[in-house]
């Protein structure tokens, strides 16, 4: 039995492996859309003795699945965005504290104390439904934040452009958080040459504008607010943990958060770092769910374990958070 603070100290290769290998054990003994799954591919406790060998559950399963590794009463139900008559998919959290603990510790690892920042949030699409789980952690976030001026945004570009001309001009440390159509809208409407902003980009066109490559997009953003670097957040409604990008679309994770990269016709073949590939996720804070999850994004993987997202499969649906087309 792995609490949240047992998974969120993590602090090594060596013991993320090993905790890897044991909540792979748990989650096939629990979890039994998992565990089928394994047995098809005659994956067991038995025969799995490298965490390389342990089987990826394709994220679809989400769609159509409960996948659950605990009888706890469910606490929340996350659901992704989707446009009309698309299955969408739903995961169900027996436990909020994992996932609680997980957005809060890795925002400190990489960008210090919530308290330091206004947090802005510029995300109407998912205010505008229910069962967001960006919009759970960025309400956490502007909640901790116990700044007075931090806040949602629905489509109020006017106030949003003039509260954060303001806090910047101050010297105070702004965080914009925003989906990446809202974010361009805003900057066609308003000039900004912000100093102590931090934008970050959670993805996402939602079918209101063209998508673009990640070198446009952030370029454009980039001369818009008159900063530096656009950064990035990477998580999806089937995980509780994000990876971060400071800049560049080069993202590292948290130390309980990995990535592998599969061959894209072979998805039981892993291959090397510098490679493009279909992108497997380990997030051991899906403790209660999967925390072994074959998505649909292609990215490449890099010798200090940080990676790129560079599209998605041409079959796959487009939706959540930060996904860039080619």
């Amino acid at each position: 039995m792995f609490t949240a603070e047992d998974i969120i100290s993590i602090n090594s290769t060596k013991e993320f492996h090993r905790t890897a290998m044991k909540i792979f054990r748990f989650q096939f003994e629990h979890n039994e859309v998992y565990q089928k799954f394994c047995l098809l591919l005659e994956k067991t406790p038995a025969n799995v003795k490298h965490l390389t060998e342990i089987p990826f559950l394709p994220i679809e399963f989400f769609k159509s699945k409960e996948i659950v590794s605990s009888i706890q009463p469910l606490q929340a139900t996350f659901t992704s965005s989707g446009t009309t008559g698309q299955i969408t998919s739903k995961h169900r959290v027996t436990d909020l504290s994992y996932y609680e603990m997980s957005f809060r510790t890795a925002f400190s690892k990489f960008y210090g104390n919530i308290e330091d920042y206004a947090v802005l949030a510029l995300l109407p699409s998912y205010l505008e439904r229910d069962g967001s789980s960006l919009i759970y952690m960025v309400n956490d976030m502007i909640e901790n934040s116990q700044h007075p001026d931090s806040g949602f945004y629905l489509d109020d570009y006017e106030a949003l452009a003039q509260k954060l001309t303001t806090l910047d001009q101050q010297g105070q440390n702004v965080l914009l958080i925003g989906v990446t159509y809202a974010l361009l809208d805003m900057i066609e409407q308003y000039p900004f040459q912000l100093k102590n902003t931090i934008v970050m980009e959670t993805g996402g066109m939602k079918g209101r504008r063209r998508e673009m490559i990640r070198e446009e997009l952030h370029h454009i953003l980039s001369e818009g607010f008159g900063v530096q670097k656009i950064h990035s957040e990477y998580g999806m409604t089937e995980l509780l943990s994000q990876a971060y990008s400071m800049g560049d679309g080069i993202f590292e994770c948290p130390p309980w958060m990995d990535i592998l990269i599969r061959d894209t016709e072979d998805p039981l073949t892993l291959l090397k770092d510098g490679k493009i590939g279909g992108m497997n996720v380990i997030d051991l804070a899906n403790y209660n769910s999967c925390s072994f999850i074959a998505t649909q994004d292609l990215g490449k993987k890099y010798p200090d374990y940080s990676f790129e997202v560079l599209g998605r499969f041409d079959h796959s649906d487009v939706r959540g958070c930060n996904l860039m087309i080619l």
